[in-house]
């Protein structure tokens, strides 16, 4: 059985930063590409950023140049560094990975950006 488990969330005033970690069960990230998710309240879930095996990264146009994914795979961890964070920014985040049907999803971590 494959878990993941989002920390790092957070309140946190505008412009100011977090790291989010996704920590996986067992050798899990050898499947590419692992990604990170939010959904706002109200909204929809959307794309946020993946990486792929080669290292290579793709993000949500709104977050480009102020987040950074990676992964670590020693640890089985995924990373979301947030910086200069935006009022709409806030949601919980979800980290996932390729697999049966939708993938496997963590169980989310609240980021609130208030000041």
């Amino acid at each position: 059985q494959v878990q993941l488990v989002e920390s790092g969330g957070g309140l946190v005033q505008p412009g100011g930063s977090l790291r989010l970690s996704c920590t996986g069960s067992g050798s899990i990230f050898n499947r590419y590409p692992v990604a990170w998710f939010r959904q706002a309240p109200g909204k929809q879930r959307e794309f946020v950023a993946s990486i792929l095996s080669n290292g290579a990264t793709n993000y949500l146009v709104s977050v480009k140049g102020r987040f950074t994914v990676s992964s670590d795979n020693a640890k089985n961890t995924l990373y979301l560094q947030m910086n200069s964070l935006r009022f709409e920014d806030t949601a919980v985040y979800y980290c996932k990975i390729p697999g049966p049907g939708n993938g496997y999803w963590g169980q989310g971590t609240q980021v609130t950006v208030s000041s």
